[in-house]
């Protein structure tokens, strides 16, 4: 079985192919394509693999590009960070995905259900992508660029890049910037978390977090993780054991 990744973070990429090797040993990885653009111009001059592992956010671009631009009728398997709610569209559509950071028994529960659906019609529908591409890139990208915060009778913007965290005290919703100022944002971290886009990460109830400002993070009681941030906090920030995987990937740089 011929197989082809596109993926532009090497490591992930040599992972997954390890991965596939160890899953399936007779497969062969065919190619390595880290762009559209590239994989465009590989597609255009060289014939489909059996399967294709594709992650969903590229440098140049969504993967989905490649597909509603040119006609491949090859099965591919999305790599995402994404939750469950946003994997419904694939779900009703056919198209399988595998959640990052992947494992062994996830890759090989992706091929076994290729190999079962091997001679079904595969989905070919330029419309669908397209769909696709409109509703995943809406949660690439914040929906502002500042927050409104009341400071005593004056009304003003904080940048997004400027904030390091929001945490929840005393069912009161704080806002903290990287030069340590504290504001208070009338929205509750739900509305937040929406607003604020992929570069903040809501590590539990009662906080969510700017990627810029996390230093590292260590394990903790129960299989947990605690987050160590780059400004003063007066509460250990831990983020679940189920919630770890997407952390990790966020962390990486995938949404």
């Amino acid at each position: 079985m011929k197989i082809i990744i596109i993926e532009d973070e090497k490591w992930t990429a040599d992972d997954l192919a390890d991965t596939i090797i160890q899953a399936a040993p007779t497969s062969e990885i065919v190619t390595v394509l880290q762009s559209v653009k590239e994989a465009l111009t590989y597609f255009g001059k060289n014939a489909a693999p059996d399967l294709i592992f594709s992650d969903i956010q590229l440098g140049d671009g969504l993967s989905f590009e490649i597909f509603s631009a040119i006609e491949i009728t090859t099965p591919v398997i999305f790599c995402t960070a994404f939750d469950e709610y946003a994997l419904n569209a694939f779900n009703a559509n056919g198209i399988d995905y595998l959640l990052k950071p992947f494992t062994l028994t996830s890759v090989q529960a992706a091929l076994k259900k290729f190999n079962n659906l091997r001679n079904s019609q595969p989905v070919n529908n330029d419309s669908y992508f397209q769909s696709l591409i409109k509703e995943i890139s809406t949660q690439y990208q914040p929906r502002q660029t500042a927050i409104l915060v009341y400071y005593k009778d004056v009304i003003m913007p904080v940048k997004l890049d400027d904030i390091a965290l929001f945490y929840v005290e005393n069912e009161i919703t704080h806002l903290v910037t990287f030069d340590n100022k504290t504001y208070y944002p009338k929205s509750n971290l739900d509305e937040l978390e929406k607003i604020t886009g992929t570069g903040f990460f809501r590590a539990n109830r009662q906080c969510l977090l700017n990627r810029k400002s996390v230093v590292n993070a260590s394990s903790y009681l129960s299989r947990k993780l605690s987050v160590a941030v780059s400004i003063p906090f007066h509460d250990i920030i831990t983020v679940s054991k189920e919630k770890t995987p997407q952390f990790l990937a966020w962390l990486s740089g995938h949404p």
